[in-house]
């Protein structure tokens, strides 16, 4: 006896949804698509993470605020007090902390996001949806601590008697940069460690050697050569903390064109990271 298969027009006649799962070219494109069709499912994920983050901890979500603070106290000092970095005129606790605002979101985002697909293997293997949304999540729910973290930057401001000027409006483009790089970055270590577990190993060492390499307790401003300026702000998150001090702060230091190549090594950060991510994809459940 022969059973009848329905095709998809015959589903779809009688009102149920088809979804046709398949690869696509077009990486970013449909990458997109697939996750604002997903959105919802992107906001339970990233409201997963924000409420497990710090689940039975004493302190809950101070850890947002104590990491960049007791990180001010010891730059501010071992390079502050004791080693007289300067600080383009600015209060050390104050340049320092301006910095660990965005740094700490970035940091905490790529630490989370690149072991986010190992660590739900068992989700990965049962379930389809677009794997993007994992690694976008995890980075999401920092937003809260970012915010948490900011409002004491505020604080620190009023203190100092220190108030923003118009520079302030381009905080949220700032932002958005911090993101697009913390994102870029960890889609190639996410994929890279379903396949190849040391990069679970790797990605510490990894940031903590990024924070040197960022102007995080230094400033920008002692490196004067403009060749070596445009080298040095191939690193997005350059850009990200010379802006936020710039924008917070009132410095004088513009820091115009290494925002321009900040901004375009994150695009293409994010871009690569996003079509290895596909390409790499279709054999998590295999390898995971």
């Amino acid at each position: 006896m022969e059973q009848a298969i329905d095709s998809p027009a015959g589903t779809a006649a009688r009102g149920m949804e088809v979804i046709r799962i398949q690869a696509e070219k077009d990486c970013l494109s449909s990458a997109l698509r697939e996750l604002w069709r997903y959105r919802e499912l992107l906001y339970f994920l990233t409201w997963r993470d924000i409420k497990v983050r710090y689940k039975q901890t004493l302190l809950g979500f101070s850890w947002a605020i104590l990491q960049p603070l007791i990180a001010m106290l010891i730059f501010s000092l071992f390079f502050g007090r004791l080693a007289k970095m300067p600080s383009d005129g600015l209060p050390y606790p104050l340049f320092s902390f301006a910095a660990l605002v965005p740094w700490t979101f970035f940091s905490t985002g790529v630490g989370k996001a690149s072991n986010v697909l190992v660590g739900s293997q068992n989700l990965l293997r049962k379930v389809y949806f677009p794997r993007l949304a994992m690694p976008i999540a995890s980075i999401l729910a920092g937003v809260v601590d970012f915010a948490l973290a900011f409002s004491v930057l505020l604080v620190m401001m009023v203190w100092y008697g220190i108030m923003p000027t118009l520079n302030v409006l381009w905080l949220p483009l700032l932002f958005l940069l911090a993101f697009c790089t913390a994102l870029g970055i960890s889609l190639w270590l996410s994929a890279m460690n379903v396949r190849y577990r040391d990069v679970r190993y790797i990605t510490p060492f990894l940031v903590q050697a990024w924070m040197f390499m960022t102007p995080v307790v230094y400033p920008a401003t002692l490196i004067e050569n403009p060749l070596v300026r445009a080298a040095y702000a191939l690193n997005p998150m350059v850009g990200v903390v010379e802006g936020f001090r710039w924008a917070l702060l009132g410095m004088n230091t513009a820091p115009g064109p290494m925002i321009a190549v900040s901004a375009c090594a994150a695009l293409l950060m994010l871009v690569s990271g996003v079509a290895y991510f596909r390409r790499m994809e279709r054999d998590f459940a295999d390898v995971v």
